[in-house]
């Protein structure tokens, strides 16, 4: 292994400013601000600044012209797949995705001209006060945030300004009329007809007082605001004005400061601290509860003079899922419950769509979605099949999990699972071999939309998502005392049949086809992670799947890789116990897949082998995989079991790269709503703190080499290798270890590619030459 310097801690702070020097001309390398419902892109060159607004529920919702979805069903759809007639599926379901609506729109850009001589030159995003500084020499900055508490963005410029207003070209590919624009001597607008009769207002309005003019911006939506849509936009404007940017701004920095104050992290990795801090920001900026969930490119829709890349919309078979997975450990509940309960409100639009396309009762969620829940078409292999909505449920049990919270389980997390299950268990009919499968089956992305595409049902995908759905649904109806349902999703779940592995136990798509191919999306493996019906403190013969499966992904290559393949595996890696693989794969991600202001990027930016792929659409999911990635590094808590009611025990820093030497984290949440603190110094865990979330029993795995905790509260006993107490909510333990005198050796090196470094830099691996899709 190659020799790494020791850092030590530096205080948090100094990880949550993001410092880019300028120009910016790019918009995905635009300082981010947002407040969930609007978002908006800080960037520019010399004397102009570029603010590029956007508003979240801002949708054409018009199917595509001619509206082929229409009557399309999936008895037909199996006809056709039967009838290998792929390319008339694709004339259907493609062509509903291929016009330009349904679609996210953005909004426009509000442009400040400086006076002739000024000239940006660095740009600051601070983290804590989620403000956003352009740099102008002297001292001077314009400073600009987006209000947590009003929907309406503050800028402050230190001299005069001239203000521009451009709507969208990429809206005229919409049929829109050219919008109605006006200026008065404090105010520029527009105001876009859009289509079903919506219409929306962009209002700039400035203000000059003592030398310094003062800006307020903000996005008005007839779908939420009412008719007159400038009328709500100036009166909003005004008022912020009004109000004042010294009052708005510490309301603002006091709701950051309560959004920050639920836990912290503290690794010795200056390049990881930030980006953890940055996904943790991106959640704040771009998820509100009450406000629209993120869909891919969250509040920052593309400025680049076209409609954003893939509609902007959601997508369910990785996108949300992996989007959604890291605010968990962080205790951002209301950011979390922006998702989920905006997927609770759908759930008339996903009774329908099973109703109509599967002839079934409860409710299948669209793979591909508008802001309504529409489905919007795409490879049909994925986007019209049942089981995303499954994985979607995943989230609302770990909700469930970490919370403990008796209401959402009865209101929201069970009742919204068991619509899903009940349609999914609608068309699942047993095979020759009396194993439970769907009408058709795919892998999600695997040989794209080809005919081949279309595998032998179930695919392993299949099979991980129905399980932990059905699994998860078990123990959620025995907490609610429904034992009888509860034994019926547990014998729906046997009765899908085992996972499919070879002869060699690594996990194959399908009952016929092994994974002989680099792929982007890990569907083979999902059992794993996220979902942990494998896990590697199972049987022997699981734990030989789990390493010859993900040590074959590995062999395979990341040639068809993109970003989010590189986060995703970095997770998997810690959870499996194997700390050295998932920093080497996390330091990837943010060498070769991220814009120097952050954003995921899919492709190589390096363009020196971490994949083939080479372009940059932003979406976020890989983003916060990251933070997911270090908080399995440093606190596990899942069961052996899932689906039993079961706890898992408390694993402090279970997995932490050798060289981080020194750690801590503050108030992170354990699934059962522990709060847990802890400090490793000398690769060695010295302190922590645990606060019961629930009454009963709290395990501790005794992970700490020999060394013995000096207990101060409860006294455990010890089962195994854990130590076992009995608590009530809100009892405290806590627990000093010694530090040991030396640092222990470092591990081997990694499986290949993990052992290609250089210094502290991830080298790209050298390509086994695995051609895609063979």
């Amino acid at each position: 292994m190659a020799a790494f310097r020791i850092r030590q801690l530096t205080p948090l702070p100094l990880f949550m400013k993001l410092q880019l020097a300028a120009p910016i001309t790019l918009w995905d390398e635009a300082l981010p601000l947002g407040n969930g419902l609007q978002g908006a892109l800080l960037w520019g060159e010399a004397n102009r600044l570029r603010f590029s607004l956007d508003r979240g529920d801002l949708w054409d919702e018009r199917p595509a012209p001619g509206n082929p979805l229409a009557g399309f069903t999936l008895a037909r759809m199996t006809q056709m797949v039967a009838a290998k007639d792929n390319e008339g599926v694709a004339k259907i379901v493609d062509g509903a995705n291929a016009a330009d609506h349904p679609t996210k729109i953005p909004a426009g850009r509000l442009e400040i001209e400086l006076p002739a001589g000024a000239a940006v030159e660095a740009f600051e995003l601070d983290l804590p006060t989620a403000t956003a500084r352009a740099s102008l020499g002297s001292g001077a900055a314009v400073e600009a945030f987006f209000s947590a508490t009003a929907p309406v963005a503050l800028l402050r410029v230190p001299g005069p300004a001239t203000l521009h207003l451009l709507p969208p070209e990429s809206v005229k590919k919409l049929g829109y009329p050219a919008p109605v624009t006006g200026r008065d001597e404090s105010a520029v607008w527009f105001v876009q007809m859009a289509a079903e009769g919506a219409a929306y207002a962009i209002v700039a309005q400035a203000r000059t007082i003592g030398g310094v003019t003062f800006i307020a911006a903000t996005v008005s939506y007839s779908g939420a605001d009412g008719d007159e849509v400038l009328a709500a936009a100036r009166r909003r404007t005004a008022e912020a004005l009004d109000a004042g940017y010294a009052k708005l701004h510490a309301e603002h920095t006091a709701w950051w400061r309560g959004f920050w104050a639920k836990s912290s992290v503290t690794v010795p990795d200056e390049q990881v601290m930030l980006h953890y801090h940055l996904v943790q920001y991106f959640h704040g900026a771009a998820s509100r509860r009450g406000a629209p969930p993120m869909p891919l490119q969250g509040v920052w829709t593309a400025d680049a003079g076209e409609l954003p890349p893939w509609k902007g919309d959601y997508h369910h078979d990785l996108n949300t899922q992996m989007t959604y997975m890291a605010y968990q450990a962080a205790g951002h509940w209301d950011e979390g419950l922006s998702f989920l309960e905006f997927m609770h409100q759908l759930l008339p639009a996903f009774r329908k769509f099973a109703r109509e396309f599967f002839d079934v009762s409860g409710a299948v969620v669209p793979a591909v979605m508008s802001f309504a829940g529409k489905p919007l078409g795409g490879w049909a292999q994925y986007s019209l099949s049942p089981v995303h909505g499954a994985w979607v449920g995943h989230l609302y049990y770990l909700h469930w999990r970490h919370t403990r919270d008796t209401a959402f389980l009865r209101e929201t997390a069970y009742p919204w699972c068991a619509e899903i299950g009940e349609a999914l268990r609608a068309l699942l009919k047993p095979n020759a071999d009396g194993v439970l499968v769907l009408p058709l089956s795919a892998s999600p992305e695997a040989w794209n939309r080809e005919q081949r595409s279309w595998v032998t049902p179930n695919s392993n995908y299949d099979i991980m998502c129905l399980r932990m759905l059905f699994l998860g649904n078990a123990e959620m109806a025995d907490v609610l005392g429904d034992t009888a349902q509860a034994a019926e999703w547990r014998a729906t779940s046997a009765a899908l049949g085992p996972y499919h592995v070879n002869a060699q136990q690594i996990l194959k798509i399908s009952p016929d086809e092994d994974l002989t191919f680099s792929h982007r999306h890990f569907a083979t493996i999902m059992a794993i992670y996220p979902f942990n019906l494998l896990n590697i403190e199972g049987t022997p013969a699981e734990r030989e799947i789990i390493l010859n499966s993900v040590h074959d992904l590995d062999r395979l290559g990341v040639l068809e890789w993109v970003g989010f393949s590189y986060s995703w595996m970095s997770a998997l890696r810690a959870r499996i116990g194997e700390p050295e693989s998932a920093l080497w794969y996390l330091k990837a991600f943010l060498r070769a897949c991220i814009s120097r202001n952050g954003f995921h990027l899919n492709g190589d930016q390096t363009k020196t082998g971490f994949t083939s792929l080479e372009y940059r659409p932003f979406t976020l999911e890989g983003n916060f995989l990251v933070g997911a990635t270090v908080h399995e590094m440093l606190l596990q808590s899942w069961a052996a079991q899932p689906g039993t009611g079961a706890w898992g025990p408390i694993r402090l820093f279970p997995a932490m790269p050798w060289r981080w030497h020194d750690a801590a984290f503050t108030d992170l949440v354990a699934e059962g709503g522990h709060t847990v603190s802890a400090r490793r110094e000398h690769n060695a865990t010295t302190w922590f703190r645990i606060v019961a979330g629930a009454d009963g029993e709290l395990r501790v795995r005794d992970n700490f080499d020999g060394r013995a905790p000096a207990w101060s509260g409860a006294t455990p006993a010890k089962a195994g290798d854990d130590f076992v107490f009995t608590l009530r909510k809100g009892d405290v333990i806590e627990a000093t270890l010694p530090q040991p005198a030396s640092l222990p050796p470092p591990p081997p090196a990694p499986p290949a590619p993990a052992d290609h470094w250089d210094g502290d830099v991830p080298l790209a691996p050298k390509h086994p030459g695995y051609p895609m899709f063979p």
